[in-house]
């Protein structure tokens, strides 16, 4: 009788556990939700002249100590960097169909955006009272784009994106028989 009794109780908690197992570590026991909505805060006009788009990778290390308690962050950062001419800043042609020669005034290039396309945190720390919260994500973020901005103008892409526009618009014209002159004010 005690045999019967132990397996009873045994095969009972074996299937107990097994039915426990089963909903914590089953796929359809794990849900995510994710929900969105999309709020279009403004659209404009805008006549810009991308001319180059550098890609650049860098690592941020933040850090922030609060009575003694310090977090750490290290995160690699992959962004573009889109430099050219803004148009609405003022252009000037002259064309001279007799010559055939074409006289293009253009503004100073300049960066035009920066998009980060990628952010992988590679190691974070806490500290024991201390611990990451969303404006601290916020401040990587911030940082992110700051040190690619600053990045940007020590590899002098505006410089690129000067040439590259005299070269798109000289090869545009050229087809036509046109010589261009471009000038930066």
């Amino acid at each position: 009788m005690w045999i019967v009794l132990a397996i009873i109780i045994v095969g009972g908690c074996s299937i107990l556990g097994v039915a426990w197992l089963a909903t914590r570590y089953s796929p359809l026991a794990s849900k995510t939700t994710v929900s969105q909505s999309v709020v279009v805060e403004s659209v404009q006009k805008v006549a810009k002249l991308v001319s180059s788009e550098t890609t650049l990778r860098d690592v941020i290390i933040y850090e922030n100590t609060w009575y003694g308690s310090t977090k750490r962050s290290l995160v690699v950062v992959t962004g573009k960097v889109l430099a050219g001419i803004n148009l609405d800043d003022g252009v000037s042609v002259q064309v001279d169909d007799k010559d055939k020669k074409i006289n293009i005034a253009l503004p100073q290039p300049s960066v035009l955006g920066i998009e980060i396309t990628e952010m992988k945190t590679y190691d974070e720390q806490r500290g024991f009272w201390n611990p990451f919260t969303a404006a601290d994500r916020d401040a990587v973020f911030q940082q992110a784009r700051e040190q690619l901005e600053k990045t940007s103008s020590d590899l002098k892409i505006t410089e690129t994106a000067k040439q590259s526009a005299r070269e798109l618009l000289q090869g545009m014209f050229s087809a036509s028989g046109y010589s261009v002159e471009v000038t930066y004010r």
